[in-house]
């Protein structure tokens, strides 16, 4: 599975488990909300600087959002 989905099913996984909505998450990490809508579904690439934002207001580390992801295998 891309990494992008992934990560995407991770967040939206993490959100949902502290009952945040998307709209919640978008104040609380400070991006926008239809950005954060494409990134659950996979169809963008992140930066760093964007996914500390997203860490920040689901009050994980980096390392806890990226658990159980696999690395793409080429």
């Amino acid at each position: 599975m891309d990494i992008k989905v992934q990560l995407g099913m991770r967040i939206r996984y993490l959100r949902k488990k502290k009952k945040l909505s998307i709209e919640d998450l978008a104040l609380k990490a400070d991006i926008n909300r239809n950005y954060l809508g494409d990134l659950e579904l996979g169809k963008r690439n992140p930066t760093l600087f964007v996914l500390s934002k997203i860490c920040g207001g689901l009050d994980v580390t980096l390392e806890f959002l990226f658990k159980g992801i696999v690395p793409y295998d080429g």
